[in-house]
């Protein structure tokens, strides 16, 4: 195993953290010139993971573990309005759903209407099927769809448009974040949240999610985060705001600790994993 502090590691972490933001500049800037926000080398990679997606020891222990705060999140954004959410047949868009863990587990809440989850990988969404027809009740609430978000056929009213949009562990793994968040907000009805979780570009984040989480421990499978695409809170909230549409943004820094599992930490939003909210304007 190399040395994860090689002077030549620290050299180049220094020059990407000196470029970072005329990179991420150039991330929400500059468009795509293609069509889909699907990346073959990232869909490869998770291919490769589709048979343990399902295993809470396996390569997605730390997705299973992190769910629990997924829907404490969006209850976290739903009680920051003066104005109540609706507190029944709620509809949500999972993006990236992967083998579904956060797709079924909204799908089982009292006051979900309906979960569209959707994924560019049919290898992922093949699991994410055959394990969802375990259950039984889980058939007239949950829907995969292979596709992308760009394939994906635009809403014609409110009725069509979502509740909840989920981009959980996505937007890290998007070459053009700022084309990609263009295509969701159609998606997502007046009041309507767009909520993620991801990781910050700094220092600490290279550390943990790269070298300990990869390198040393293994627990997160290698080549699974490019630090580059690492977002910073800031970023994004520049970006939606600068947009109009969109208020009252919500941030929530989480720690992954050992034995312990994922905490909320304030502030740590800073330094790596944290989770991003933000509402679309009520007409």
């Amino acid at each position: 195993m190399a040395s994860p502090l090689r002077p030549t590691s620290i050299r180049n972490l220094n020059l990407l953290l000196r470029s970072a933001p005329r990179f991420v500049q150039n991330q929400f800037r500059a468009h795509s010139t293609t069509t889909s926000s699907v990346n073959p080398t990232e869909v490869s990679h998770f291919n490769a993971l589709a048979s343990t997606w399902w295993d809470p020891h396996g390569s997605s222990r730390l997705l299973h573990l992190m769910n629990p705060l997924r829907h404490d999140f969006i209850k976290t954004c739903h009680a920051s309005q003066p104005d109540p959410a609706p507190s029944a047949n709620l509809r949500f868009l999972d993006i990236g759903c992967g083998g579904g863990i956060f797709a079924e587990s909204a799908a089982r809440l009292p006051n979900t209407g309906s979960v569209t989850a959707i994924d560019p990988s049919p290898v992922v969404l093949a699991v994410a099927k055959a394990h969802a027809k375990k259950d039984p009740l889980l058939g007239g609430k949950l829907s995969y769809r292979n596709t992308s978000i760009e394939g994906l056929p635009l809403p014609k009213s409110a009725d069509e448009q979502y509740d909840v949009l989920s981009l959980f562990e996505v937007i890290e793994h998007i070459t053009h974040p700022a084309d990609f968040l263009d295509a969701c907000a159609p998606f997502v009805k007046p009041g309507g949240w767009i909520v993620m979780s991801t990781m910050a570009r700094t220092w600490t984040s290279w550390l943990t999610t790269k070298v300990v989480a990869e390198d040393i421990i293994g627990i997160v499978p290698k080549g699974t985060h490019d630090w580059e695409k690492y977002i910073n809170q800031e970023e994004l909230r520049g970006y939606f705001l600068k947009q109009r549409g969109w208020n009252s943004p919500q941030v929530m820094g989480v720690v992954y600790v050992p034995g312990l599992g994922w905490q909320k930490v304030p502030s740590s939003e800073k330094l790596g994993n944290y989770f991003f909210g933000i509402r679309k304007d009520v007409v």
